[in-house]
């Protein structure tokens, strides 16, 4: 008969000791396995090595020729389009005309100016044929008055020296003494009345004149304007975006053109923030145009910050190129320093997401975040400063998908 075998007690412990082994292991291998910082396609990161290299203190800039000097066409009148002389990218000569417009309002306008004008001239000619009979007038009556006086100067003297006679009587003498005087206060009367009709005349005169004057000034205005009607250039040079088409209404103020001055160009570039405060004017460059390098300078700056850029214009040192065209593409740079050695990263996009501050760098299982110092930049490099050695990697994409994550994990 069987009896029951009772297990043995190591025999337990062995196969206690094999399961924990076995879970120790398993463990190690899901702790190997297991993910260790964010996820990171490798694919999608771009690694580059940390290395010691001269580093070239300047921007490279995607600059656009623009002409240094331009005048703006502004409509000044409004009328209709009537005819178009000239065609958008002609060169044209100083008083050209370019277009003419039509206004009945400025016509009707200066015909007004001129009735009234005509009038007023009428009225001037009518107030001088006036005043000269009225001057006339006042001759006449100051000349009968000092005849009369002279007669009774004649007069009294005959009655004063019969008087003394005693031929005449002192009645006689005293009537011809009162006329006498009489005829002395007409005169001096009619003399002062014929100064003040005089001055009173002469400012009526002046007052019309100025009226007459007013008038001329008003109607030559109005002139102008209709002859403004015929537009003409205001200087030589290119005609650039002028679409003027027959018939087109065009009202005040609208922008028409302008006109380029062909003999002169500028550069115009957008620079990165980074370099606002060391981008100062004078500070020299290099533009290549047609294979050739041409010397510039910062000739003008506008600190205004548009979409973390900001505007420059330079200008050629010596003779510009001929082969230069308004809105011609030009590579230029500007010289901030002289080259020197340095710890080098390229300028990549992790600059802008970290400030250059902090970086990933690259170990044998992933990446890890540190901080660091950098300094200068130019286009295509980072001055780093402080944080890393030479032959380090460094993740230089985008870290804008990361986060606060301060662990990379890449996957294949």
């Amino acid at each position: 008969m069987d009896r029951p075998v009772r297990p043995r007690r190591y025999r337990r412990s062995a196969i206690a000791a094999g399961i924990a082994a076995a879970v120790a292991v398993l463990a190690a291998l899901l702790w190997q396995l297991a993910p260790r910082g964010l996820q990171v396609p490798l694919a999608e990161v771009r690694i580059a090595t940390v290395e010691r290299g001269l580093f070239r203190d300047d921007v490279a800039l995607r600059a656009t020729a623009a002409p240094l000097h331009s005048v703006m066409l502004d409509a000044v009148e409004s009328g209709r389009v009537e005819e178009v002389f000239a065609r958008d990218g002609a060169l044209v000569q100083r008083g050209e005309v370019l277009f003419r417009l039509s206004n009945p309002q400025r016509r009707l306008e200066l015909l007004a100016r001129e009735a009234e004008h005509a009038q007023q001239i009428s009225n001037m000619t009518n107030l001088r044929v006036a005043l000269e009979a009225s001057r006339t007038a006042r001759q006449r009556r100051g000349s009968d008055l000092a005849f009369a006086l002279m007669q009774a100067e004649k007069q009294h003297a005959r009655n004063v020296a019969l008087a003394q006679k005693g031929f005449v009587s002192a009645t006689v003498l005293e009537e011809t003494a009162d006329r006498l005087a009489q005829q002395r206060d007409s005169l001096d009367t009619e003399k002062a009345s014929d100064a003040i009709e005089s001055a009173t005349q002469r400012d009526a005169i002046r007052q019309m004149e100025q009226a007459i004057a007013r008038l001329e000034a008003g109607m030559q205005l109005v002139n102008a304007t209709v002859e403004a009607l015929a537009v003409r250039a205001p200087v030589a040079g290119r005609l650039t975006d002028f679409r003027l088409l027959v018939g087109q209404t065009v009202p005040p103020g609208q922008r028409l053109g302008r006109i380029d001055d062909v003999a002169q160009f500028k550069l115009s570039a957008q620079v990165d923030e980074f370099y606002l405060n060391r981008v100062t004017p004078g500070r020299r460059g290099m533009a290549t145009i047609g294979g050739q390098a041409h010397p510039v300078s910062v000739s003008r700056i506008y600190p205004q910050i548009s979409d973390g850029k900001f505007a420059v214009e330079l200008a050629f040192d010596n003779r510009q190129p001929k082969s230069l065209s308004p809105g011609q593409g030009v590579e230029a740079s500007i010289t901030l320093g002289g080259s020197s050695e340095a710890l080098l990263l390229p300028n990549d996009a992790f600059v802008n997401d970290s400030g250059g501050m902090w970086v990933f760098v690259v170990s044998h299982d992933g990446a890890e975040r540190r901080d660091v110092r950098t300094g200068r930049r130019n286009n295509s490099q980072v001055e780093v400063l402080s944080g890393l050695a030479p032959g380090e990697r460094v993740v230089v994409s985008s870290y804008a998908k990361y986060g606060q994550a301060s662990r990379l994990q890449f996957s294949k």
